[in-house]
């Protein structure tokens, strides 16, 4: 038995876009990268979140004497959060009858998890799948990550993460290594606007892209395509040079811009501040022929 955790804020069952067949994935909290065009930003901290979902509050008022750190208070019949106080104790929640007040962020021991994991492992025999790690960037938790893989492993379950790539420690390097496959994030090449979109240098991404091809570690190329931040032409086909360089490259993910995480950012109180437009049909054939032009295993979506 592990007492080992992690702070994780969704699982997904019966995924089909995280890896190969029906797998099941998990988001453990926190990441290094600050993305404008961030889709999980409840995944960005490693600590416990207050969500408010203010299409369920009412105003009843309840919640307010249950926070000890006086971060609560009704104005017009909305409750508001002084994210400063909140401390994501989640005292509060329990309070809410209107399901109006929920974390994000539970913590799991890696023997829950894998209880949750095995009894899907049916559908991982018959079509290639199996559990998939993301965030957040899931090598912030070394020691669980670790112990998951090897425990997945005693029982023929095949091990993917999803990782941006920036990772600093031994340790957590070594996650990649011992994983089946790889969901790789390259969110461009020049370093000027890599560092603006997404808070880093690429310098350390691309390193560790390039060690992990040599040991030959299966790769899946994730590339968020967003409008006018990291879409130009000359960027993108120096991506796709790039990558047809690589070992073990075997496929590439083109993901569009997409708005769905707006409602995430204003339960959490944080301001949504990518203003991208959508990719229109005809460009993601323009990517799709380009990426396949130079000999890579491209899609649309991933």
């Amino acid at each position: 038995m592990s007492d080992t955790k992690a702070l994780i804020f969704n699982i997904v069952h019966s995924s089909f876009v995280d890896g190969y067949g029906i797998r099941t994935t998990i988001f453990l909290k926190g990441c290094p990268l600050r993305c404008i065009w961030c889709c999980n930003p409840e995944g960005q901290t490693m600590e416990p979140e207050l969500k408010v979902t203010y299409g369920n509050c009412d105003g009843c008022g309840l919640c307010v004497p249950r926070c000890k750190e006086g971060a609560l208070s009704i104005d017009n019949n909305l409750v508001v959060v002084d994210r400063e106080k909140c401390t994501g104790c989640g005292d509060c929640v329990d309070a809410c009858f209107k399901d109006a007040l929920a974390m994000f962020g539970t913590w799991y021991t890696v023997d829950e998890i894998f209880e949750i994991v095995k009894k899907e492992s049916d559908y991982y025999s018959a079509t290639g799948g199996g559990l998939t790690i993301g965030g957040g960037e899931a090598t912030l938790w070394p020691d669980f990550v670790l112990e998951l893989i090897d425990l997945c492993h005693k029982n023929y379950i095949h091990v993917a993460i999803d990782t941006c790539g920036h990772i600093t420690t031994d340790k957590g390097l070594e996650c990649l290594k011992q994983a089946d496959l790889l969901l790789y994030d390259v969110k461009g090449l020049d370093p000027a606007s890599h560092m603006t979109n997404t808070g880093v240098t690429n310098h350390t991404i691309q390193e560790n892209l390039r060690l992990l091809s040599d040991l030959h570690k299966p790769i899946i190329i994730r590339i968020p395509v967003i409008t006018n931040y990291n879409d130009a032409d000359d960027e993108l086909k120096q991506v796709a040079e790039l990558i047809s360089g690589l070992k073990s490259v075997e496929r590439v993910d083109l993901i569009p811009v997409h708005e769905y995480s707006m409602v995430k950012y204003e339960q959490l109180g944080k301001e949504y501040k990518l203003s991208s437009e959508s990719v229109s049909d005809e460009r993601q054939e323009w990517l799709l022929q380009l990426f396949k032009s130079y000999g890579l295993n491209a899609q649309i979506g991933g």
